[in-house]
């Protein structure tokens, strides 16, 4: 077993940090002790020590003292050396420092503070910037400051990690991992034209573009035509890749931005019962107020619940609103198995650095949740707060992150609105999804 030693202080974030990057993401066993120590010293049963500079945490002698916006750094190095895996490697905190011996490394990157960053999201936390949905933004993230958000840069500190350790001859084995696709569906409007009150509003504004559909009047009378009612192709579409699709319904909502439909209407009724039926999976997608609100979320799970004749587990929030730690907590307390939020509204990426599943730390109490994160990597609306993109910049973007987490071997979640096909814009853009899972088909699975 290997044995790691850490300095004597912040000791539930050093634990947390070790046991997701060693347990968890490389399936190593190992045990802590506490020592009045300055580095992070890694020994395996040979007796050989990689030394991991502690670069940050030993600045903060009191707990939760790192919290604080001016620890952000203000300059991000990309360095090189022997046991990295792509051109160069991020550095959030720590050096160039790269000493080999035989039996002993010294590394002056600290991959756990660095990490921590990542995945904990405590930038969100300090840092108060918010969107008008109050969601924090992606071009006041330091991995888009610095060019690295389209980087999984916590998975290329794990494999810098696992080559020191290789070098300095670790005899166990690190955990099997495999490309998994996740594809997921906000049901945020679950057809155009609902009911006679969302007709006559549609109908309305077509009227004042000056383009009235005499579709809206079909859609109505014939619901399996509405523009919106795409799950049939969705699920046709994973039972041909032989995965499942993820349907995130609402359950609830008090603002503007929720209420296009009730969850015990007959419609969705239905429309539950054939998801189920086909093998496909139900989850919720807590109305806009509800990512903060503990009363709310249970309202809308309970009712979501009910209606669905189901235990639900797994979700994504409505916006991708989110708040750090507060969101995370709330699922927590309900139980959840995972959640699937964590993706920046305005830009597609790695927001938590990482295209694995973890299990995620509420920094004010300092406890390591039974909660699962699988960070969102691609959700298509994000593209429409770049102006003037094209079909071609579309595709290739998405293909290029696929192409990342496949490196990786890690989870991609793709989420595609049911009603992101027919209607405005998405007539120019609605037939990516398709080529999509097409060019994963043919070549990643």
């Amino acid at each position: 077993m290997i044995k790691i030693l850490i300095p004597n202080n912040n000791i539930s974030e050093r634990k947390y940090i070790i046991d997701i990057l060693l347990f968890e993401f490389l399936g190593l066993k190992y045990n802590i002790e506490i020592k009045d120590i300055k580095n992070y010293e890694i020994i395996l049963e040979n007796g050989n020590k990689l030394i991991i500079e502690d670069c940050f945490f030993n600045r903060f002698q009191k707990e939760l003292k790192y919290l604080n916006e001016e620890n952000i750094p203000t300059k991000i190095e990309f360095i090189k050396n022997k046991f990295i895996v792509e051109e160069d490697i991020p550095v959030i905190y720590g050096n160039d420092k790269m000493i080999v011996k035989e039996n002993q490394i010294i590394c002056g990157i600290d991959i756990f503070a660095s990490s921590f960053f990542m995945l904990t999201r405590w930038e969100e936390y300090v840092n108060k910037t918010r969107d008008k949905h109050n969601r924090f933004p992606s071009y006041v993230s330091l991995a888009y400051k610095f060019n690295f958000l389209d980087r999984p840069i916590v998975n290329e500190y794990i494999e810098m990690f696992w080559n020191m350790l290789k070098f300095l001859k670790c005899k166990q084995i690190r955990k099997n991992r495999n490309f998994q696709l996740y594809l997921t569906h906000d049901v945020d409007r679950p057809l155009k034209i609902y009911d006679f009150k969302s007709f006559l509003i549609q109908s309305f504004n077509d009227i004042k573009k000056g383009n009235l559909n005499i579709k809206n009047f079909e859609f109505l009378i014939f619901k399996h035509k509405d523009s919106f009612n795409t799950f049939d192709y969705f699920m046709d579409l994973s039972e041909k890749l032989r995965v499942k699709s993820y349907f995130f319904f609402m359950a609830g909502g008090s603002s503007k931005f929720d209420n296009r439909y009730k969850i015990n209407d007959i419609f969705i009724q239905n429309l539950i019962s054939k998801i189920k039926k086909r093998g496909h999976i139900i989850g919720i997608h807590p109305s806009y107020n509800a990512y903060n609100d503990l009363n709310m979320f249970r309202k809308e799970k309970e009712l979501l619940e009910k209606y669905c004749n189901c235990n639900v587990k797994i979700g994504r929030e409505h916006y991708l609103r989110f708040e750090i730690p507060t969101t995370w907590q709330v699922w927590e307390d309900f139980n959840m198995k995972w959640d699937s939020t964590l993706s920046y509204a305005d830009k597609e990426g790695f927001r938590c650095g990482v295209c694995y599943e973890y299990s995620v730390y509420n920094i004010l109490t300092r406890e390591k949740l039974n909660l699962k994160e699988k960070p969102l990597i691609v959700m298509e609306g994000s593209f429409l707060y770049q102006q003037n993109i094209s079909y071609e910049y579309f595709f290739d973007r998405i293909v290029f992150l696929i192409n990342k987490v496949k490196k990786y071997e890690g989870d991609f979640i793709f989420l595609w609105h049911n009603s992101s096909f027919n209607e405005g814009i998405w007539k120019k853009y609605g037939s990516i999804y398709e080529k999509v899972l097409n060019y994963i088909q043919k070549e990643i699975l």
